[in-house]
């Protein structure tokens, strides 16, 4: 190796991570991150979720409303509450999955206009021997729509962001090392995602026996 193809290190010890933020991974272009997304009463991930996950059929989604976390974890077709995630012929692709109920509560749990799409992005992250993704309710990508004056809904192209974000380019150092840290089944729910839609009186007796949703159409 030439002397000028040697890289140039200047040693520092004084360097601190203290005053930094780490730039949220929202202000740059994500298509191959995992997403999770929400919009028009349905729920899906995108095709990077599928990919990093290439023998992941079905899947279960469960919520921490303490924490705001949304996780969605691999599980085996016959586990209670699973789902296809993916298309079961062909390309492996991302299925829409509607689901009203959940749609509601999740938007209610966290204020957000279920005229918008909501747009989550999260990591794969391994605890306790189980791959998940994880995905913070509180930083969503919003996409607003708007009404033309022929009546269809029109969706915007830009995202806006919380308002807060506005002053700073993200969490300090020491806040983002711990924003992923999760115990696995700790406060969360699991939630059911079901193809086909059962009767009002299904529905309200799950609501009065179990503090998991009741599947939804």
């Amino acid at each position: 190796m030439n002397e000028t193809d040697q890289l140039e290190v200047i040693e520092d010890d004084s360097f601190s991570y203290n005053g930094y933020q780490i730039v949220r991974g929202e202000f740059f272009a994500h298509m191959y991150e995992p997403t999770f997304i929400l919009c028009d009463n349905m729920v899906s991930v995108n095709a990077a979720c599928v990919r990093k996950l290439p023998k992941t059929d079905f899947v279960q989604i469960l919520v921490n409303p303490d924490e705001k976390k949304l996780a969605v974890r691999p599980c085996s077709e016959d586990e209670k509450d699973s789902f296809r995630w993916c298309s079961a012929a062909g390309k492996r692709m991302p299925r829409k999955i509607r689901c009203r109920v959940f749609f509601a509560k999740v938007t209610s749990l966290m204020g957000w206009n279920p005229d918008y799409k909501y747009k989550l992005l999260g990591k794969l992250i391994e605890s306790s021997g189980q791959m998940l993704f994880v995905f913070d309710l509180t930083t969503p990508e919003i996409f607003k729509r708007s009404v033309t004056e022929s009546g269809k809904a029109s969706a915007s192209r830009t995202a806006a962001y919380p308002a807060e974000w506005q002053n700073q380019f993200g969490l300090g150092y020491e806040e983002h090392q711990r924003s992923l840290q999760i115990g696995i089944f700790d406060g969360y729910a699991v939630f059911s995602i079901q193809k086909n839609i059962q009767g009002k009186e299904d529905l309200q007796k799950g609501k009065r026996e179990s503090p998991r949703l009741q599947p939804c159409g």
